[in-house]
């Protein structure tokens, strides 16, 4: 039995020396290993067809460009037809008015040159041989009017995490909040001030409608505190689901909570009353120390492509564990269990400080990004790059002359292969470039089309000092190392779609230069075009998110005060229109997971950037207006 044991021991010692970087690693461990292995069996969740979120029209209204008309803009919906236009109507003072003489087809937005004083508008969805469809109606008050929606906390809190989500099934995104804005690091000492994180709800309107303490046992950071919000049960209204502990908890004299009892709960949305609950994925000395142990995360991914399933994971730097669960008839039902240490040695230390999911090998059926590796919607893995740690790994559409969709990641641990920065194949985790020179410690990275002079998104990624480096790098789609001067490269966290064009903007202020900073420091911010002119000024509060949560295409920016978020929103006329970004799956999924763990902007699943005069509006990521005109 010893000899056997030593025999696999070499072997696997030796597979995994000759193929830890290679995604075809997942062949040699079934096929030499383990060549009996079974596969697990396809997930196969209660919903008949595919559970979405039925939005309404997020008709808004703001202060125009001249600072004396009220801008309008509304949502494109996936189940418009090509040939949708949009009359405007406004009622004041008894009176109803159509705006438009000719249904608006190009964009989704209009400006109201002579407003009343206080009006309320809606939009009327017109399809020939159709009856029009009536949107819901937005108040304005010119007087009051702000190019920003301000939402009210109780207590004077200031929010650290936040999660978009429909409550109470009205077609708008509510408010799920965490607050305070504090943080405590695995890595730092334990909170000793008896301070406890709370998520708390609000509807669109300010409404406020429960909290929920984390209590003692859930140290106020963000690697012990994830949560996620969706509707997982397919009646129409969000859950949240989220990591909660017993009252068994233990401390050890730093203050960090080393044992007790930890779940995964599920609340109702409306009301924040637990549903269920079941074990989280338990403390194992596989994972190592308590900072590799107190790395959790959640997520959300349609494994059978019709349920959302809800994700619970533990481990980032060494052993990875996650559990995959249905919500169904008030009960969570596992799916399965993936264990990186006993499907896969190669595995390890491979996680990211996020998570994203979609459907990456055609299937219909959502894989699961959790850093240097992908695993399969039944619960194995589809392939690990065998890179290490990454900060920052996006799953993205790069370039429309790419097949499928790639993964851009960087690298903390040191690389002298040239791979530290990098892209890969997402279905197959093979290389399709790498940077090409020694990296030491590369802790952030982005993807964004800022620059129409190159093809595809760029590329763009900094090292850490503590890695003895400070260098920036700046890459074309594919892979074209740009030598342009450090202050040239832009910083990787904030980016948004704001104005008319499809190139991204970015944000800067007296401590954000390079946009690389989540929080303003309590300066004001602004919103600028890469080397180019400010579009919008006076932006106040941290960013929390970025997202097309209403009006048209372009995102609105959700930022942090004490007591009160702020969500801005553009005002600069369209030139185009395409359907909300939000109803995008892998859109939609980066939205769902910035509600934990480190905060990435997110990007759709096809291409969103310039391309050449010409291209179609397919290619753009478009609607053929001609069509609606």
């Amino acid at each position: 039995m010893k000899r056997h044991f030593f025999t696999w021991a070499v072997l696997a010692c030796a597979v995994c020396a000759l193929y830890a970087q290679d995604p075809r690693e997942r062949h040699y461990f079934y096929e030499i290993l383990d060549p009996k292995h079974e596969p697990k069996p396809l997930v196969e969740g209660f919903a008949q067809q595919r559970i979405t979120e039925q939005l309404n029209r997020g008709l808004v209204a703001v202060p125009a460009r001249d600072g004396k008309s009220v801008y309008l803009s509304w949502r494109l919906l996936a189940s418009d037809a090509p040939s949708t236009a949009f009359h405007i109507y406004r009622k004041a003072d008894g009176k109803v008015r159509r705006l438009t003489k000719k249904a608006i087809g190009r964009t989704c937005d209009f400006v109201d040159t002579a407003p009343c004083a206080q009006a309320s508008y809606w939009v009327e969805a017109i399809v020939k041989g159709k009856k029009p469809a009536v949107s819901e109606k937005r108040e304005a008050a010119l007087r009051d009017l702000k190019a920003y929606t301000s939402i009210r906390l109780k207590d004077g809190a200031k929010a650290g995490k936040i999660a978009l989500a429909d409550l109470n099934g009205d077609g708008t995104y509510d408010y799920i909040v965490r607050t305070p804005e504090t943080n405590v690091d695995p890595g730092m000492p334990g909170d000793t001030t008896g301070k406890t994180y709370k998520i708390s709800a609000y509807l669109s309107d300010g409404t406020y409608l429960w909290t929920y303490d984390m209590g003692p046992g859930i140290e106020p950071g963000i690697w012990y505190s994830p949560f996620i919000v969706y509707d997982f049960n397919g009646d129409g209204k969000a859950e949240v689901a989220i990591k909660t502990a017993g009252t068994d908890f233990v401390k050890n004299e730093k203050g960090r909570v080393c044992g007790g009892s930890e779940y995964l709960s599920v609340l109702d949305g409306m009301t924040g009353k637990e549903i269920d609950r079941v074990d989280w994925p338990e403390r194992n000395d596989r994972y190592g120390n308590l900072i590799r142990q107190n790395r959790n995360q959640m997520g959300v991914a349609y494994l059978d492509g019709k349920t959302p399933f809800i994700l619970a994971a533990r481990g980032t730097y060494k052993l990875m564990v996650v559990d995959a669960w249905m919500l169904k008839d008030g009960k969570l039902q596992r799916a399965w269990r993936w264990d990186g240490d006993e499907e896969n040695p190669i595995v390890r230390s491979m996680g990211a400080h996020s998570m994203v999911t979609g459907d990456v090998d055609g299937d219909g059926r959502d894989e699961i990004l959790l850093g240097s590796c992908m695993l399969d919607d039944n619960g194995t893995l589809l392939w690990s790059s065998g890179l290490g740690h990454s900060d920052k790994a996006y799953l993205c559409k790069l370039h429309p002359g790419m097949e499928g969709m790639q993964v851009f990641m960087v690298s903390e641990p040191k690389k002298e292969d040239g791979r530290g920065v990098s892209v890969v194949d997402a279905a197959t985790g093979k290389l399709v470039w790498g940077i090409g020179h020694a990296t030491y410690h590369v802790g952030d990275g982005m993807v964004a089309d800022f620059d129409a002079a190159h093809p595809g998104l760029e590329c763009f990624a900094s090292e850490d000092r503590k890695g003895g480096s400070t260098d920036r790098y700046l890459l074309t789609a594919d892979g074209r190392k740009l030598e342009v001067p450090r202050e040239e490269v832009p910083g990787c966290r904030n980016w948004i779609w704001w104005d008319a064009d499809l190139l991204r903007e970015t944000f800067k202020g007296d401590d954000n230069r390079w946009g690389a900073g989540s929080s303003s420091g309590g300066r004001k911010q602004s919103i600028w075009k890469w080397k180019g002119e400010v579009l919008t000024e006076g932006i106040e509060g941290d960013i929390l998110l970025m997202a097309d949560m209403e009006g048209d295409w372009r995102e609105e920016l959700v930022t942090a005060l004490p007591g009160e978020l702020r969500i801005y929103h553009t005002n600069i006329p369209a030139c185009d229109r395409r359907v909300t970004l939000m109803q995008d799956a892998l859109y939609r999924s980066y939205v769902a997971h910035r509600s934990m763990g480190y905060p990435q902007a997110p990007v759709p699943s096809y291409y969103l950037g310039s391309l050449p005069a010409g291209s179609s509006p397919k290619e753009r990521g478009g609607v053929d207006s001609a069509a609606a005109e």
